[in-house]
């Protein structure tokens, strides 16, 4: 399936015929990709060469709008809501969050809307894991391997078969794609009898039971401080979160694609083989190697009664993100290096965790004015880390971020020398309709007497600032 042009009606756009409807591609030799040279209508007319399997993996599902008007370079911003007038081919279903909000969601259904919504800006597609008809009942469960700083894509496939066969074992039966960045993504259909709270333990107890088969490679982990090699993030299964779909382009520079693969060639495959320029050719040549997942839905009965067991041996709920209501079960929410008190069989938290600088701990909105001019925070009742970590800077763009950090290092060279790869943290952190950059750094490996003291964030970008001048109809 490919968009064809049927009228020309200004220069800034072309009208493409799809499915029978006429889609206005506005702006069509604008650069996307700049390094690979791929335009907005190239980007659409690739979804168009693949759409039988790019929409098999957004089919009737609400999809959270992420828009990158200025190109994969460019900021991009979340937009839930769908757009006050839309086509006659694209639907909307309303969708409920955990916040108690309600919003219309664009739901894609045909190839019409699939070039739509690219043409809008989405370079990747990011639907919910739930149909149209059912929102309160996920037939996807969803396996997300994360690699942390430093560990090799070599390991990120061999967590991703020990997934698999933790899957099959399980009565299950796992479709992996490449996330078209440095990950993996496992899925697996399943009944849609379950809520968003059922599949994300099941998905829990998977992570759990992959760590236990390979824990050199993996873990379950949900604090960074805690975390090795690949981090399987149960928490992707929650709802309201969405993840990049089957064929969705990534806005990195060589334009890489989250690939289908058989289970055949996860053991080989390359992240860079799997592009908007290459899928094409592969897809002709292979057709959709995923097609087969709607008519493979299996029973999450076996991974809750494996989450049962673990409950059983003591091993009870883990931390939710931090924008959900505290659940019952759920163990404390704060680092495990903040706690007032250990858990049950932990050794006591270290008694010299520096106390009142800032970086120390990250207040919950970061504000500067809630900072003395020599970095100083005033007390807040809660436990500094135990372990050394420092905010560095605070950035709406993650160069902003990274350029604070090239900064640190240079008025500290002597401990920056000393940094291991994974002791600097970079979060994208969710703001109100966009991400900011955080980065921190860990100085548990540079001498205690050595230790640069915190300093006020450079940037000090507040994300809240926005927010708290909004109209509070609109929060």
């Amino acid at each position: 399936m490919r968009g064809y042009p049927v009228a020309v009606p200004k220069d800034a756009s072309v009208l493409l015929e799809v499915d029978g409807f006429e889609v206005a591609i506005s702006n069509p030799g604008k650069l996307f990709f700049e390094q690979a040279g791929i335009t907005k209508l190239d980007l659409v007319n690739y979804y168009l060469a693949l759409a039988p399997g790019a929409l098999r993996g957004v089919m009737d599902r609400p999809m959270a709008l992420k828009r990158f008007v200025n190109g994969a370079a460019g900021e991009a911003f979340f937009q839930k809501r769908a757009p006050a007038s839309v086509p006659d081919y694209v639907r909307t279903v309303e969708l409920s969050f955990p916040s108690g909000r309600t919003a219309d969601e664009v739901v894609v259904s045909n190839g019409a809307a699939l070039a739509w919504v690219v043409n809008l800006g989405c370079i990747d597609l990011n639907p919910h894991p739930v149909r149209a008809g059912d929102l309160d009942h996920p037939d996807e469960l969803r396996v997300d391997l994360d690699p942390g700083p430093g560990v090799p894509w070599s390991t990120v496939r061999e967590v991703a078969v020990v997934a698999g066969e933790v899957l099959s074992d399980h009565g299950l039966t796992g479709w992996p794609k490449t996330s078209g960045s440095r990950g993996i993504h496992v899925y697996a259909r399943i009944e849609p009898r379950w809520t968003f709270s059922e599949v994300r333990r099941a998905a829990l107890a998977l992570a759990r039971e992959v760590e236990r088969r390979a824990p050199e490679l993996a873990t379950s982990k949900w604090w960074k401080e805690e975390r090795h090699g690949v981090f399987i993030d149960y928490n992707q299964n929650a709802k309201d979160r969405t993840v990049a779909s089957v064929y969705s382009v990534r806005p990195v520079p060589d334009a890489r694609v989250s690939a289908p693969l058989l289970w055949s060639e996860v053991p080989t495959a390359e992240l860079a083989d799997f592009t908007v320029k290459t899928m094409p050719d592969r897809y002709a040549r292979l057709g959709d190697v995923g097609a087969g997942i709607d008519d493979a839905v299996g029973s999450l009965e076996g991974l809750l009664d494996l989450s049962a067991r673990d409950e059983a041996a003591g091993q009870g709920d883990a931390p939710w993100p931090p924008n959900y209501a505290k659940q019952p079960g759920e163990p404390p929410r704060v680092q495990p290096s903040k706690r007032r008190m250990p858990l049950d069989g932990e050794a006591p938290p270290d008694p010299k965790a520096p106390r009142g600088r800032v970086g120390s701990v990250a207040p919950a909105m970061p504000s500067p004015t809630a900072r003395r001019a020599d970095g100083i925070a005033a007390p807040t009742g809660r436990r500094r880390s135990a372990h050394p970590l420092i905010v560095i800077s605070q950035a709406k763009a993650k160069e902003d971020a990274m350029a604070g950090l090239e900064r640190w290092k240079k008025r500290h060279p002597k401990a920056a020398k000393l940094l291991a790869e994974d002791d600097v943290l970079v979060d994208g952190m969710r703001g109100r309709s966009s991400l900011w950059y955080r980065v921190r750094v860990n100085l548990r490996h540079v001498p205690e007497a050595e230790r640069p003291a915190a300093e006020p964030p450079d940037p000090d970008y507040d994300p809240w600032t926005e927010y708290r001048g909004a109209d509070p109809s609109e929060r």
